[in-house]
């Protein structure tokens, strides 16, 4: 079953990555707007969720998330981290970078200890708004699923004809090293053809690609929900921790879900 967020602000919930954590959706609340359509995705294929249905306005994002805040202090609750995820790439939000001010403000009001995270496939980086908003959050969480191409393109599907990972790499140094690198390993078919980034060709050149970004710390996970393609196999948490392992003798910090 695939997972759609019909509120702009939702949870908490507990994150197997990030504790407790109050999520915030900019995009449509009946369906799924992206730049990536990965075969893994919980929200399912772009083709089958699209909508008319308009982006939430700052305003409204700022109203939604001030309520929900100032309900959870007023009941004394625990909040480590609001994550901005939801249906789809949050970056595409024309008024992100004003609505991530006004996060801090609200986040700085309410729960000064807690972290704001963005989970983002990077690809709107080269655009400066977006760039400088994520430089902001203290945990901008970027996609890097593979080292080629090829691999890339067939997971993550970017709907960018330029897309290449070399070009991602590019734009994450751009951060020296202040971000968490999240990538998805996994295995299976797809459209008739193998799909794994578990082997040691896929996880030597990542490897290098880790090596040259230095990112503070690492997510490393699978799936976890019904994914939209029906031939994908979680891969086995011994590989995972393994993965984790030659990751830590970088000296970068893990995070293995699996």
């Amino acid at each position: 079953m695939t997972i759609l967020f019909h509120e702009i602000v939702y949870g908490p919930v507990h994150s197997r990555r990030m504790g407790t954590s109050l999520g915030v959706n900019l995009l449509p609340y009946d369906g799924k707007l992206c730049s990536f359509d990965c075969i893994y995705c919980e929200c399912g294929f772009n083709r089958d969720f699209r909508t008319k249905t308009k982006l939430p306005d700052r305003d409204n994002v700022r109203a939604a998330l001030q309520d929900k805040l100032q309900s959870l202090q007023d009941e004394g609750a625990k909040l480590d981290v609001i994550t901005f995820a939801g249906n789809g790439e949050p970056t595409m939000h024309p008024e992100f970078e004003g609505i991530i001010g006004d996060t801090l403000q609200l986040r700085d009001r309410y729960f000064p200890q807690s972290r704001i995270s963005v989970l983002s496939n990077g690809l709107h980086l080269n655009k400066k708004e977006v760039f400088d908003a994520m430089k902001k959050v203290d945990n901008p969480i970027l996609k890097l699923d593979s080292a080629f191409d090829e691999t890339a393109r067939r997971i993550d599907r970017p709907n960018a004809a330029t897309y290449s990972v070399n070009q991602q790499v590019e734009r994450y140094s751009l951060f020296e090293g202040d971000f968490i690198l999240q990538s998805m390993f996994l295995r299976g078919r797809f459209e008739g053809s193998v799909v794994d980034n578990t082997t040691e060709e896929e996880v030597s050149a990542w490897l290098q690609l880790v090596r040259a970004l230095r990112p503070r710390e690492v997510m490393i996970y699978t799936i976890d929900r019904e994914t939209p393609a029906r031939e994908l196999e979680k891969a086995p948490l011994e590989v995972l921790r393994e993965i984790a392992r030659r990751v830590g003798e970088l000296g970068i910090q893990t995070n293995v879900a699996g």
